[in-house]
């Protein structure tokens, strides 16, 4: 009796050890960190869709980590982050492009032809950011931003200082901001907001920016795929990967949409995947 208790529980320690050992041996590769912002849809939906391939085709775990876009080039640099895939250039992310260059490596966009700059309803009377002193009463002389450290905020300060705006720059959360818009267009009232392409808000109202005469929110950007020197080392098929992920026009705007209308940013993302394997297919060519 005693030898059979004793071979059971020999057999439940080396089941539970052979547990251990695939656990271990699943768990082998590194956690990958990719830093988003999480106000801005296509920062959300790129890093959403770029996980779930990480992980599901090359096998990595990815800690999807939201922080404001300053923070988010200084962990790429520290190495707290391994990479972001909203690094907006050469314009809008340029100053942190400029303080960290020598600490990070850019792989090539993921977006090209973005944009960023002021966005106004198709009925506002302005066309151009020199509009904007003699339509002020319209406009209630104030301008709806997103999160203070963001590079548009910082290219809408310059704009006020070079057109000579007496206008108040409100900061405030890329949620907040299409809210008031939501409210602005549903009322046919005149607003302002700082803005990028591509976004789902330009899918539900018919919007322009203005025209930037003095070009301080620059020309057409493209969004880049920036990582830490160091994941080349820790990853190599993520970076291989991260080299040849690239949108084609129009395909990240049903991610976006799906998020803003409710779906969960992970629902959304393994959708799309689910009905573009062809495009998963020539991602990931090379890496697995």
């Amino acid at each position: 009796m005693k030898l059979i208790k004793q071979l059971v529980l020999t057999a439940i320690v080396g089941a539970g050890l052979a547990c251990t050992a695939f656990s271990a041996s699943a768990d082998s590769k590194p956690t990958i960190k990719i830093g988003y912002v999480e106000g801005w849809d296509d920062s959300v939906a790129t890093s959403n869709v770029a996980a779930q391939v990480i992980e599901k085709r090359l096998g990595y775990p990815v800690q999807l980590v939201p922080v404001a876009a300053g923070i988010m080039w200084q962990g790429v640099a520290r190495g707290d982050l391994d990479a972001t895939l909203s690094a907006w250039l050469p314009v809008t992310h340029g100053s942190y492009w400029d303080e960290f260059k020598g600490k990070v490596e850019d792989l090539g966009p993921n977006f090209n032809d973005a944009k960023i700059g002021l966005i106004v309803p198709a009925y506002a009377k302005a066309n151009s950011i020199d509009d904007l002193n003699t339509e002020k009463d319209a406009f209630g002389g104030r301008i709806v931003g997103i999160d203070a450290g963001a590079g548009v905020m910082r290219k809408t300060q310059e704009a006020i200082k070079n057109y000579g705006l007496n206008y108040t720059l409100m900061p405030s959360s890329g949620s907040a901001m299409t809210a008031e818009l939501a409210r602005s267009e549903n009322a046919k009232k005149p607003v302002i907001v700082t803005g990028w392409a591509p976004h789902w808000m330009f899918a539900k109202w018919k919007l322009k920016f203005l025209e930037d005469p003095k070009k301080v929110f620059g020309g057409a950007e493209h969004v880049d795929n920036v990582v830490n020197p160091a994941l080349e080392k820790k990853a190599p098929p993520v970076v291989a990967f991260l080299k040849k992920f690239q949108w084609k026009p129009g395909e990240i705007d049903s991610v976006m949409l799906a998020t803003q209308n409710g779906a969960k940013p992970q629902d959304a993302a393994n959708t799309w995947i689910a009905a573009h394997q062809d495009r998963i297919n020539e991602w990931v060519a090379g890496s697995q």
